[in-house]
Formats: structure tokens, C-alpha cells, sequence
């Protein structure tokens, strides 16, 4: 693989992706399409405890999970009282909903809980996963059960060395998960009505000791037919390599390794893929590499489809996100970067305010601007550069929560929705959203 240094370029060709247009939903994690971006405007620009609230809740547990938004329905998970536990709010912050399934199992570290995976919605059914290996579809409408399982309990014990972290995601037919780990590490789909178990594919790919562990979470894309396709394609990174799945059986269609040439043994990888047009971005050795890598082929394609790799950039944490033919790199210590998905060329860079606190939650742009989110609670939301000037990112508004966030902000409809270890705030102005209810404590 070649590397590629640093090489500021003049401006940067960009458009809005104009699927995530589509609906004002936030369906899971990384948004509608799995990029980072959203869709509508009138976003506040600075907030505080006492300025833009439009209404706050403090939640009966602790969880780390982004929100999923469908509708009139917010959905976090959560522990309450020993209990997994899911609970569905409407967009004025008036509890609907809440279900308790199988007993928690607490979170280790000081970042994150058993309830770290995000809930995922197709407008009908909500799927929840947790630490303890609880996996559920219950209706969005009421939170009855529709059914559950357990990923432990069925296929072994959770070996990773710290909280299980990455989320499910939907399939045509089937919600897919991914357990990466130190010991039996496979892939999973399960059919989205019924439960029942559609397949289930072994991933082990002999990475050392903590290498073998990963948290990141898979992408589900429409398949290239010129590019030898089905039509439905899983992208799964960790264990040293990024691997390609067919959807319909879980069989592999290609792998690219060379991640980790001198065997770290601690190269546990937390930061997800993201996909921009035919290229593949996988950050990885704990925020040192970034890597484009072209869809396609069969087999062990590490020696043809590599088209590049950054030593010089990287993220161990926050997810890139994905605005046309450009990735946003936000590092865990606070520097943007966004680079040509084709090349990986920097096309800018900037520098967020210096701080202790470091950056866990993903960037989201929205309405031409990036919102980016510490650990303290403290955001800043930043212009994107005009096309054709060499301008940075310029600060345009600031915002803070004072409470401990690793969750993504989630942007709908002219509301965000931030979620911290304990609460879930409802940010916006009186423009764009209807009143809510203040400080429901």
C-alpha cells in the first residue's frame, strides 16, 4: 500500500448528498443512509441549559446509545433498575413507551454502559441490542415485544476486553449483527419480522490477542452490478481486515488486509467504515491509518484494491461522515479534516478549540454546517468552506449541555436531539419546532 502525505489543495468540489433529503427520520446511529448527514434547516446555532432547550429529560438509567427518530417517536436505550430497557418518547419529550427485557450487564469502562449499541427503526418495528447479548424487535408504535433472543446465550460468552459497542443494522429481510472478539467472532442475520435465525457466518481472521476485538459497526449497501455485486452487500471492519459479505447468505466476497504488518497486538478497533460512491474508508491502528480502498473484486484483493492509505491522519473513536465525494475526519483530540474519498488528499483542515476533553460522538453535518460534540457536552458548530476558497471551517456558534456525552447529536427536522450518559435534551429554536415542555426532572 502507498502512502500518501499531507497536501493542502485549494477548495474542494462538494454537493449535499441528496438522499439524506429524503425524510426527516434518523432511523440509527449514523443517520439515513449511514454517513453523518442530515437532512432539513433551521438548526440552532448555540445553546446552553438556558438558551434554545426545548425541553430536557432526565432518564431513569445510565446509556451511552444514539437516539432513533422515526415520526413523532425518540427511542434510547438504557438500563432501569438491573433491566435492559428501551424507552420511546414523542418529539415534545412526553414519555410513550417503556420496556424492560432481560437482566443489564454494567458497562466496565468510565465512557461507556451496557446499553452502548444504538436502536435502529424502519418506521414500524424498533431492534435493540445490549452488552448482555439481549437482541429484541419491538413495535414502535407500543414497545410490545414482537421477539427477542440472545446472542450469548445461543453462540458464547462476550470475550471482548471492554463494553460492547457496535450496533445492529437492517438488511432488505434481515437485521444483521456483528461480534468481533477475542475467541469465536461471527456475523449474524436474524429475519426482521420473525426472528428466526436467516444465517450465520464465522469471521475469524487470526488477528493477535486485543486486535481480534472490535466495536465498530457494519454497513449495509446496495450492490454494484458492474462491479459483480448481489444485490445486497455487508461491509464489516475489524480483526485487521475489512471484509465484504453477501446479504442474502453471509458469504465473503472479498477481504483487504495489510491493516496491522507487524502484529500489534492492541490494534482493538472502534471507529466504523464509511462509504462514499465506490470507495471504502476504514480508519484503524487506534486512530494512526486511514484507508480507500475500491469495492469490487473476489477474494484477497489487498493487492489491487488498495487505492490509498494515510499514516499521517486518523481517528481511534468518532466515525468520519460522508458529504458527496468528500469525508470529514474529526480526530479524537479535536482536528477536522476532509479529504477526496478517491485519493485521499486533504482538501482543508481546522482546528477545534484546545481542550482536556477529548471527542468520542461523531460528526453530523447538516445544513451546510458540522456539528461536532466533546465529552464534557460542549459543541461546536462550524461552517463548511465554500466551494472553490481555500477558507477554513470557521466557528459560527457554540453550545453546551454540561453533562457527559459520547452519543452522535441527532439532527431532524429543525430539533437535535442530544443524548447524554443520563438525559435526553431537545435543542431548536421557536422557528423551527413547536414548544415543548421545559426541564422535566
Amino acid at each position: 500500500m502507498r502512502s500518501i502525505p499531507y497536501r493542502p489543495l485549494v477548495g474542494c468540489s462538494l454537493f449535499l448528498c441528496a438522499a439524506a433529503a429524503l425524510a426527516d427520520n434518523w432511523p440509527n446511529w449514523r443517520g439515513p443512509l449511514l454517513d453523518g448527514v442530515a437532512a432539513g434547516a433551521g438548526y440552532a446555532s448555540s445553546w446552553s441549559p438556558a438558551e434554545h432547550v426545548l425541553w430536557r429529560t432526565k432518564l431513569p438509567g445510565l446509556g451511552a446509545s444514539t437516539p432513533a427518530v422515526w415520526g413523532d417517536r425518540v427511542v434510547v436505550t438504557l438500563a432501569v433498575d438491573g433491566k435492559d430497557a428501551a424507552l420511546c418518547y414523542d418529539r415534545d419529550g412526553k414519555e410513550q413507551w417503556r420496556r424492560e427485557l432481560g437482566a443489564e450487564k454494567p458497562g466496565k469502562h468510565k465512557k461507556a454502559t451496557g446499553s452502548n449499541p444504538s436502536p435502529l427503526t424502519d418506521g414500524r418495528r424498533v431492534w435493540v441490542y445490549y452488552k448482555s447479548g439481549e437482541l429484541s424487535c419491538l413495535e414502535l408504535a407500543s414497545g410490545e415485544v414482537v421477539w427477542k433472543t440472545n446472542l450469548q446465550e445461543r453462540f458464547g460468552a462476550d470475550t471482548l476486553w471492554w463494553d460492547l459497542g457496535t450496533s445492529p443494522v437492517l438488511g432488505k429481510q434481515a437485521v444483521i449483527v456483528a461480534v468481533m472478539q477475542t475467541g469465536p467472532s461471527y456475523l449474524a442475520a436474524f429475519d426482521r419480522e420473525t426472528g428466526t435465525l436467516l444465517w450465520k457466518h464465522d469471521r475469524d481472521l487470526m488477528a493477535p490477542e486485543e486486535a481480534a476485538q472490535s466495536y465498530t459497526t457494519p454497513l449495509v449497501a446496495a450492490g454494484d452490478p458492474a462491479k459483480g455485486e448481489p444485490a445486497e452487500v455487508i461491509f464489516v471492519l475489524g480483526a485487521d481486515h475489512v471484509t465484504a459479505h453477501d446479504a442474502a447468505d453471509g458469504r465473503e466476497l472479498w477481504r483487504v488486509g495489510g491493516f496491522n504488518p507487524e502484529g500489534n497486538r492492541l490494534f482493538r478497533s472502534i471507529a466504523s467504515p464509511v462509504l462514499a460512491g465506490e470507495f471504502l474508508v476504514a480508519p484503524y491502528a487506534r486512530g494512526k491509518t486511514l484507508t480507500g480502498i475500491r469495492r469490487g473484486g473476489k477474494g484477497d484483493v489487498t493487492a489491487t484494491h488498495v487505492a490509498w492509505t494515510r499514516t499521517d491522519l486518523g481517528t481511534d473513536v468518532p466515525t468520519p461522515a460522508v458529504r458527496g465525494d468528500s469525508v470529514l475526519v474529526c480526530t479524537d483530540d479535536g482536528r477536522l479534516e476532509c479529504l477526496e474519498a478517491a485519493t485521499g488528499r486533504t482538501t482543508w483542515r481546522g482546528e477545534l478549540p484546545k481542550n482536556r476533553n477529548a471527542y468520542s460522538a461523531s460528526p453530523v453535518v447538516v445544513d451546510g454546517r458540522i456539528i461536532v460534540t466533546r465529552e464534557d457536552g460542549h459543541s461546536s458548530v462550524l461552517a463548511w468552506p465554500a466551494t472553490g476558497k481555500a477558507a477554513l471551517p470557521e466557528i459560527v456558534g457554540e453550545g453546551t449541555v454540561d453533562e457527559m456525552t459520547v452519543a452522535t447529536p441527532v439532527c431532524v427536522d429543525g430539533r437535535m436531539f442530544l443524548r447524554t450518559h443520563d438525559s435526553l435534551w431537545c435543542i431548536g429554536t421557536k422557528q423551527a419546532s413547536a414548544p415543548g415542555r421545559k426541564n422535566k426532572e
